[in-house]
């Protein structure tokens, strides 16, 4: 049996204070470190998150070591996760500080390019994609095995520094779910990680609402016209209002309207009129 199968047992308590101890350490040298920490039991609940998740545990390549790395992430094992294209690196506490180095192929172009073009003028902006928002036919092109977005075994490279001789060890397991639990948080690392530019989306997109047939409002366009790409990750898109008639200044104009028709309302009897002059009496001829 290997020298490493005798190492004394490290409780999730002495694991986690050791964890605190060396992100500590590793801070005051003065390196940035973005640990995963999860909000309840629950890996992830977002679209992305749980798709990656369930991703992984769809191939029983992965099925036998899972377990362990579910433990390790909800223990706050992972002191740092850093993704980038086609890379994951990670800093994992176990009995020691190991070192996890995932490398991820690039998606392949064709098919990027498919998932473009059936994806076209079915979505108007990058927020929708990002939450998940999507249409059923959408969710499961992106989710399927053969056509899909997300990685399948063979495109996966895993390394760690520990001793432990299997191709994926418990610290490797508990990285992949690390990634699923960050994606929840920033879902736009999902195309990062794959090498590709979610924003090409966008302009498949605007180029099936150009070709739209003339005399057909095209919404898609007006809606990517619309946004700013700038904040739609933060904030929602507002729409400019609908243009309306200009309400009628209230003033002299309205008032004497409304005098107008008081006036008109009342009857012949009440209305006022000149009084007539009376006539001035005659003087009266003298007799001689």
């Amino acid at each position: 049996m290997a020298w490493y199968s005798y190492r004394p047992y490290v409780t999730v308590a002495d694991r986690r204070r050791k964890a605190q101890a060396t992100a500590r350490k590793l801070a005051k040298q003065g390196r940035v470190l973005a640990p995963v920490e999860l909000a309840s039991s629950r890996i992830a609940t977002t679209f992305w998150g749980k798709a990656w998740c369930k991703n992984l545990e769809d191939y029983s390549d992965f099925a036998n070591r899972l377990p362990r790395g579910r433990t390790y992430v909800r223990n706050g094992a992972i002191i740092d996760l850093q993704i980038t294209t086609g890379q994951v690196e990670a800093l994992v506490q176990g009995s020691e500080l190991y070192r996890v180095v995932i490398t991820f192929k690039r998606l392949a172009a064709k098919r990027w390019q498919g998932f473009k073009k059936h994806s076209a003028g079915k979505f108007v902006n990058l927020l929708d994609l990002l939450q998940g928002r999507l249409s059923q036919d959408i969710l499961a092109t992106i989710t399927s095995r053969d056509n899909g977005l997300f990685p399948a075994p063979l495109e996966i490279k895993l390394g760690c520094s520990c001793p432990d001789w299997a191709t994926m060890c418990k610290h490797v397991a508990a990285v992949l779910y690390g990634v699923g639990a960050r994606l929840d948080q920033d879902p736009e690392l999902f195309f990062i990680l794959r090498g590709v530019d979610m924003q090409e989306l966008m302009k498949a997109a605007t180029a099936s609402a150009v070709r739209a047939p003339k005399g057909r409002t095209s919404a898609t366009a007006k809606a990517i016209a619309d946004q700013d790409l700038s904040e739609i990750f933060g904030v929602e898109i507002e729409t400019a209002p609908p243009a309306t008639a200009r309400p009628r200044k209230r003033g002299v104009k309205m008032k004497s309207t409304a005098k107008r028709g008081q006036a008109a309302a009342q009857p012949e009897s009440a209305k006022k009129t000149k009084p007539v002059a009376k006539a001035k009496p005659r003087k009266p001829h003298a007799h001689h």
